[in-house]
């Protein structure tokens, strides 16, 4: 299966060196693509938000099941991120996760999206939401092939 990364900005070296470790251990469940485009930087908020949209859209892969992560959408559970999971990697298509710049995605990443995934209500570095998908990427993966990593919920 193939998973796709594609989100706004650079990573500093700390938030890098998170990833690139999920990354490595997320090797054995797939294959994991990752694309960074050029934040749209002194813009009106608005305009960024639509540059940035036209970017990532690019990059997206074809025919691809898109999941954005967005403040508007949904949040799950660890076990209940699994089981989606699970049912986007049985539809056989492309996986594609979106991650926003500083001032979220535009409206045609949003309205291109199969589902939109919310981290919880925190405001977090866009940074941050990066580690943390691939965490719980990593996380939905050990947990559908029942390994010891996640201990659930007491």
């Amino acid at each position: 299966m193939r998973l796709t990364i594609v989100a706004v900005g650079k990573l500093r070296p700390y938030y890098r060196e998170a990833c690139d470790d999920y990354r490595r251990r997320l090797q054995r469940f797939a294959t994991i693509d990752e694309v960074e485009i050029r934040e749209a930087a002194r813009l009106p908020e608005a305009q960024q938000r639509s540059r940035e949209a036209d970017r990532l859209d690019e990059r997206l892969p074809p025919r691809a099941t898109v999941i954005a992560l967005a403040r508007q959408g949904s949040s799950w559970t660890s076990e209940s991120f699994a089981a989606r999971l699970d049912a986007w990697l049985g539809a056989g298509k492309p996986l594609a996760f979106v991650i926003g710049g500083s001032h979220g995605l535009g409206d045609t990443v949003l309205q291109r999206a199969t589902e939109k995934w919310s981290l919880g209500p925190l405001t977090l570095p866009h940074e941050l939401a990066r580690v943390l998908t691939y965490e719980q990427l990593y996380r939905g993966f050990t947990i559908l092939k029942g390994m010891p990593y996640h201990k659930g919920s007491a």
